[in-house]
C-alpha cells in the first residue's frame, strides 16, 4: 500500500508536467497532415488541478484517519498494564497518518495551490488551508521529531489511563474519587481523597516536559513559534488575540464569580465545621478535583434526580438521550454505535482498564460514530450522556455530501463543546424533566437555588478554563515555563483566577496540572471549553426567546422540530462556513458573554444579600 500511496503523491506533486506528459504520449489522429503539428492539450486550470488533488488526498486521508482512530480506540478501551501491544499499534498507525499529512510533497503542493488563491473557490481554499494546518502537526521535513512525538504521546496515554489510584490502601477509579469528593464531610478525609487524586502527577512529569519540546519543534517546522500559537490559529486568531478574548470573557464573568467565591467560602466552612473562614478556598474542600464545578454544593429540593436515575439504570440514560434528539427530528443512531461503543464501567474483575473520561469519536469521518463513557445512574452522567450525544449528532449531521471530508468538523472547536453542553443544560431544566416524568410538574422548586446550582457549574468553570488552564498552557508552550516552576505557576494561577489554594504545600516534586487529562492528550486548547459556554448561552438565549418563547431558565426543547431545525442548520455546514458568520447569522450577535451574564443576573441580588457583612478576598 505504501508504494501506491507514494505513486499517488508523486503524481499530484508533478502537477502540470504530468498533464503535459500524458497529452504528448498520444498517437496523432488520422486527420493530421504531415505538415501540421498536433495542438498541445490545454493545461488544466488551477481549480481543476485542485479538485483532482483534493479528491485523491481526501480518500487517502480518510483511510489513514480511520486506521489511526481504530488504534487509538483500542488504546483507550483496553489498557493492560505492562502490555505495549496497543501502544505499538497506535504508534505505527499514527506514524503512517503523519507521514501522509505531513509529506514534503503534499506541503509543497498545498503551498503551490494557495499561491493561486485568486483562481480557486472558497471551499477549495478552506480544504487546502485545513490540509496545510494538519501538515504542521506532523511535517515530514523533521520526520524523526514527529516519530518521537507520536511514540511519546502513546506512552503518555498508557501512563495516564493505566494508573492505579489508591485510597485507604485500596485501588479506586476516578469515578470513585469524584463520588467521595461530592459526599465526604470530614476535612481530613477530604484532603486524603484529594491527594489520592493527584498522585498520578509525578508519573507524568518527565513525559510531559518531553512532549512540550516535541510539540513545539513539530509546528516550528512550518513557521509557528510554538504549539499554543498553532492551536489558536485554527480559529483564525493569533495567540495574543486568543488570550485577549479569553481574558475578556473572564473579566465579564468576574463580578458573579466574586460573589460565588465568597458564598462558597462561608457555606463550606459551615458545612465542615470550621470556625475560621479561610481567605481562599482549600482545593480539597471543593466537590471537584480541580475546582472547576461546585454544583454538588447545592441540592435543589424536588430536583434530586440521583435516586430516580439509579433505579432507571445506566442504559436507560443513554437510550433516553437518543430519544431526545429523535424528538427534535434527528435520526436514530446507527446500529454500529450501540455495537461498537464502550458506554459503561468495566465489570468487576476485568483484567484491563479503560479511559474513564467521557468522549465522542468520529471513527471514519462518515457514519461510524462511537462514544467512550462509564455511565452510571446519577445526575452527572445523565447530563454527560446528553452532552456526548450532542457531539455524535454533530458528526452525523455534517457527514453529508455537501461537506468535503476535510471540513467535517465543528465550525470551530468550541462549537462542538457548545452543542454538547447546550443539550446538557436543556435536559436538566425543570419543564424538560417534568415532561419525562423524572420530576412532578407540581413539585415546588426554588428557582433561586436552581440558578445557584447552575452558576456553580457554568460560571465557576470560566476562571478555570479561560484563566488557569489557558494561562498555564500559554506559559508552558509559548514562554517555555521552566521545569522547576510548573507546580508553582499552576497554584499561583489557581489563586489569582479561582481563589483556590492547595490544602498543604505542593512543591515541584508534584505536577498537579498534569492530573488534568487534557494537559496530556488534548493540549493547548482548553479555551475551547470557555468559548463553548459563551456560545452555548448565546444559542440557548436565542432558542428560548425567539423560537420557544419561553423563560431561558425554564425551557423544554423536547419535541420541538423548530429547535431541531435551528440546531441542524448550525451543524450541517461543519467547517465549510466561517464560525463568526454562522454565529451572527443564526443569533444576530457576534461572540459575547452578554447572554451568559444576563442569564445569571437574577442571582446577583440573592448572592449579595447572602454575602452581606462577609469578607471578600477576590
Amino acid at each position: 500500500m505504501k508504494k501506491t500511496l507514494l505513486s499517488g503523491l508523486a503524481l499530484a506533486a508533478l502537477g502540470t508536467s504530468v498533464w503535459s506528459c500524458a497529452s504528448t504520449s498520444q498517437t496523432p489522429v488520422a486527420t493530421t497532415t504531415p505538415t501540421e503539428t498536433a495542438p498541445a492539450a490545454a493545461t488544466p486550470s488551477w481549480s481543476q488541478q485542485a479538485d483532482d488533488f483534493l479528491k485523491s488526498y481526501s480518500a487517502e486521508y480518510q483511510r489513514l484517519y480511520t486506521q489511526s482512530s481504530e488504534a487509538e480506540w483500542r488504546s483507550n478501551t483496553h489498557i493492560v498494564p505492562g502490555d505495549t501491544t496497543n501502544a505499538g499499534a497506535t504508534t505505527r498507525a499514527n506514524e503512517r497518518m503523519a507521514a501522509f499529512t505531513g509529506s514534503t510533497a503534499n506541503i509543497q503542493r498545498l503551498r503551490e495551490f494557495l499561491d493561486h488563491k485568486s483562481e480557486l473557490n472558497d471551499i477549495q481554499i478552506k480544504q487546502l488551508q485545513t490540509a496545510l494546518y494538519n501538515a504542521a502537526n506532523s511535517p515530514q521535513t523533521i520526520a524523526d521529531v514527529v516519530k518521537a512525538r507520536i511514540k511519546a504521546e502513546a506512552a503518555q496515554t498508557e501512563k495516564l489511563y493505566g494508573f492505579d489510584y489508591k485510597y485507604q490502601g485500596k485501588s479506586v477509579t476516578t469515578n470513585d474519587l469524584d463520588e467521595l469528593l461530592r459526599k465526604e464531610k470530614s476535612p481530613a478525609k477530604r484532603q486524603q481523597i484529594w491527594e489520592a487524586s493527584k498522585a498520578i502527577g509525578p508519573t507524568l512529569k518527565e513525559g510531559l516536559l518531553n512532549l512540550r519540546d516535541l510539540r513545539n519543534q513539530t509546528v516550528q517546522a512550518l513557521g509557528y513559534p510554538d504549539y499554543f500559537t498553532y492551536q489558536a490559529s485554527d480559529y483564525g486568531m493569533t495567540r495574543e488575540e486568543m488570550m485577549a478574548l479569553v481574558r475578556k470573557i473572564n473579566d465579564e464573568l468576574r463580578p458573579l464569580y466574586r460573589e460565588l467565591h465568597t458564598y462558597a467560602r462561608y457555606e463550606l466552612a459551615k458545612k465542615y465545621g470550621v470556625k475560621q473562614v479561610p481567605d481562599y478556598l482549600p482545593a480539597s474542600w471543593l466537590p471537584n478535583r480541580w475546582g472547576q464545578d461546585w454544583s454538588a454544593m447545592v441540592d435543589v429540593k424536588g430536583l434530586n434526580l440521583d435516586p430516580i436515575l439509579a433505579k432507571k439504570g445506566a442504559e436507560w440514560q443513554v437510550k433516553q438521550a437518543e430519544r431526545f434528539y429523535q424528538s427534535l427530528g434527528f435520526q436514530a443512531l446507527p446500529a454500529s454505535f450501540w455495537e461498537k461503543s464502550s458506554l459503561y464501567p468495566l465489570p468487576a474483575g476485568a483484567t484491563y482498564k479503560k479511559n474513564n473520561h467521557a468522549s465522542a469519536w468520529h471513527m471514519d469521518l462518515n457514519q461510524d460514530v462511537r462514544s467512550l463513557m462509564s455511565v452510571e445512574g446519577n445526575t452527572e452522567w445523565y447530563e454527560t450522556t446528553h452532552h456526548e450525544l450532542g457531539h455524535i449528532y454533530y458528526y452525523l449531521t455534517y457527514s453529508n455530501p455537501d461537506v468535503p471530508l476535510l471540513l467535517r468538523q465543528g465550525a470551530n472547536r468550541g462549537y462542538h463543546e457548545a452543542m454538547g453542553s447546550l443539550m446538557g443544560l436543556a435536559a436538566t431544566q425543570k419543564p424538560f424533566l417534568a415532561g419525562l416524568g423524572l420530576v412532578d410538574a407540581k413539585t415546588q422548586t426554588d428557582q433561586t437555588q436552581t440558578l445557584l446550582k447552575e452558576a456553580l457549574n457554568y460560571a465557576v468553570f470560566i476562571p478555570f478554563a479561560s484563566g488557569v488552564m489557558s494561562e498555564w498552557e500559554n506559559s508552558f508552550y509559548a514562554d517555555k515555563l521552566p521545569a522547576d516552576q510548573l507546580n508553582a505557576k499552576w497554584w499561583a494561577l489557581a489563586k489569582q483566577y479561582q481563589g483556590i489554594v492547595p490544602p498543604t504545600t505542593r512543591g515541584e516534586q508534584y505536577l498537579d496540572p498534569a492530573t488534568k487529562t487534557h494537559i496530556n492528550d488534548d493540549p493547548a486548547q482548553y479555551y475551547d471549553y470557555a468559548l463553548s459556554y459563551v456560545i452555548l448561552f448565546q444559542l440557548h438565549d436565542h432558542i428560548a426567546k425567539k423560537i420557544l418563547k419561553q423563560d431561558p431558565h425554564a425551557t423544554n426543547y423536547y419535541g420541538s422540530k423548530e429547535v431541531g431545525q435551528f440546531l441542524a442548520d448550525i451543524m450541517r455546514p461543519g467547517a465549510s462556513k466561517d464560525w463568526r458568520t454562522v454565529l451572527k447569522d443564526k443569533t444576530g450577535e457576534d461572540l459575547s458573554a452578554r447572554a451568559m451574564v444576563d442569564y445569571f443576573q437574577p442571582l446577583m441580588a440573592y448572592l449579595k444579600q447572602q454575602n452581606k457583612g462577609r469578607k471578600y478576598t477576590m
